[in-house]
């Protein structure tokens, strides 16, 4: 969302001009103007916030001054707005605040940094133009260290912000994403590195390097299931408001949201909805029953973005060398799975020795495949070895009514496979939301086709997952004895579903190991796997933007 003025009565900004914070990040790094302008790509982190307080601190305490100028001319082919403008002897004199320390030269004495520059003269260009006055000078306060920094507006200064213009619209223009700077200093304090990614990038170039970790290692946000039919979802000022039937409101504030799951025939009012969707909330509906529905795509914006997925995804090599990857880090998760089964002693050791084995040997095939087609039938085989075997990572004195015989969905028909299908359900939904997040198209995969109700790239996206979120925790929870075979399930002839009170015990594993972290076996870091849906998600785009060979490497060690 790009907020121009904050003020109804401001002019609507010229199309074709760039805002001097725009200018600013190009002076920063291009490719942080490339993601932003172009791709529309924008993130918050505690330092922007920290920037905005800062800019109402000096309006509380400066109230007298002419403050918060909007400024535009199409010739000069920019706008912006002016945090302070002053008067000091007869000059105008535009004021930039900044939050951090300066820079400083070798002989420690305080300079402006060459953004800061840019941005302070970009301002004076404008403001020569709309007051029809020559400015002198404009200044700088970088408030941690308390420096007063003087920019002289002069000619060279002038020419530098016109110069500066034309290349960042040439490169606005440019269907190329710039690559990443060879300054790693400025990524570790950019406010979109999670989305850029630039450690991952140089990581995909230098196999030696190592990797720091600018991604967030969690998001502790909640994930609001509403599983109650005729519980209303509405807004109260800014928080979020749920009314369940008999019982108080509870009420939320946004900030502590980060995704909304309607189960059932939950409802969410239209005000609820635009606040969520205002504010990049995931929104998704399950049934009753447990199966995934939709998911409200929020996007805008990125259509550069999905014009290169586009472009890559009708690659018949490139899907096949991804499929490739995903077949093998599916295949070689669920066989280490099974081989920890087999070193803890459980179930028939022949029987599990035989699965692993050939599993091991139609995964060496996986890459001679020259076909989806053919690949599609070594996952089928795969997939029936691995579920001929899972029974044998059960406990012997597990009830017999928790003990699986082979997958069936749609509708399940035994308590276990309730539990993978409402799993994956939630899985796939999780995967949805990253998509989203991330500003993919859903509905162009690599490797499913679009056949059913979910998202080919979701359906792809899920096999990495599906072991280690879904099914690992199924199969520890029944072997410690979590489930109650009557009030957890509901038998409705030939079908079998989770219960509200079972669909509640299991939303509370599944999010509970989301939270636990894994180490990453290519970036070496280690994050939630909440967080890691959004990195591989991130790392498949850098599959078909010059940055591969970091997708498809989680697998269980």
């Amino acid at each position: 969302m790009q907020a121009i003025d904050f003020n109804p009565e401001s002019p609507q900004p010229v199309q074709d001009t760039l805002r001097v914070c725009a200018l600013h990040a190009f002076a920063y790094c291009p490719r942080l103007f490339y993601l932003e302008e172009v791709e529309e790509l924008y993130t918050q982190d505690a330092a922007v916030f920290a920037g905005r307080r800062l800019h109402d601190e000096i309006e509380r305490k400066e109230g007298e001054e002419w403050q918060d100028l909007y400024l535009e001319d199409e010739n000069l082919g920019l706008r912006g707005r002016i945090d302070v403008l002053r008067q000091r002897d007869g000059q105008t004199i535009p004021y930039e605040h900044k939050r951090g320390r300066c820079h400083r030269d070798e002989n420690n004495q305080p300079q402006a940094w060459e953004s800061d520059k840019l941005q302070i003269l970009a301002y004076s260009c404008l403001l020569e133009i709309a007051l029809n006055t020559r400015i002198t000078e404009g200044r700088i306060r970088y408030h941690a260290d308390n420096v007063l920094i003087h920019i002289p507006v002069d000619d060279a200064g002038r020419k530098s912000v016109r110069e500066a213009i034309q290349q960042a619209q040439q490169l606005k223009n440019s269907p190329y994403r710039p690559p990443v700077t060879n300054n790693e200093h400025l990524c570790s304090r950019c406010s979109l590195a999670p989305v850029c990614l630039p450690e991952e990038a140089r990581l995909a170039h230098n196999r030696e390097w190592s990797a720091a970790r600018l991604f967030p290692q969690d998001d502790e946000r909640e994930v609001i299931h509403i599983l109650e039919p005729g519980t209303r979802i509405g807004r109260a000022g800014e928080q979020l408001k749920i009314s369940r039937r008999n019982e108080p409101d509870q009420k939320l504030s946004i900030q502590q949201v980060s995704q909304v799951i309607l189960h059932s025939f939950s409802q969410l009012s239209t005000q609820a909805l635009h606040f969520l969707v205002a504010n990049n909330i995931g929104i998704h509906f399950i049934s009753g029953g447990g199966r995934y529905i939709a998911s409200i795509d929020n996007r805008s914006g990125s259509i550069q973005r999905r014009i290169r997925q586009y472009r890559a995804l009708t690659q018949e090599n490139l899907c096949l060398e991804l499929a490739q990857k995903l077949v093998i880090c599916r295949g070689e998760g669920q066989r280490k799975f099974l081989m920890r089964g087999k070193r803890q002693g459980k179930g028939e050791s022949e029987s599990l020795e035989k699965a692993i084995k050939q599993m091991k040997t139609l995964l060496k095939q996986v890459s001679s495949i020259n076909s989806l087609d053919s690949l599609l039938g070594i996952e089928g085989n795969l997939a029936a070895l691995y579920f001929g075997a899972l029974p044998n990572l059960l406990g012997s004195d597990v009830p017999e009514e928790m003990l699986f015989s082979g997958r069936n969905r749609r509708p399940p028909k035994d308590r276990f496979n309730a539990l993978l299908s409402f799993g994956y359900s939630l899985l796939i939904k999780d995967v949805m939301n990253s998509i989203l997040s991330v500003g993919l198209e859903p509905a162009l995969g690599f490797y499913h086709q679009p056949r059913t109700q979910a998202p080919p790239l979701a359906l792809d996206l899920i096999e990495v997952f599906r072991v280690p979120l879904v099914d690992m925790p199924i199969i520890t929870s029944i072997n410690r004895y979590q489930w109650d075979i009557q009030r957890d399930f509901e038998i409705r002839g030939q079908q079998v579903w989770l219960s509200e009170t079972g669909r509640r015990k299991f939303i509370d594993i599944y999010e509970r190991r989301k939270a636990e972290t894994w180490k990453h076996p290519i970036t070496g870091y280690s994050l939630t796997y909440r967080r890691l849906l959004e990195l591989e998600v991130r790392l498949l785009e850098k599959e078909w933007s010059g940055e591969s060979g970091l997708f498809g490497h989680l697998i269980l060690r």
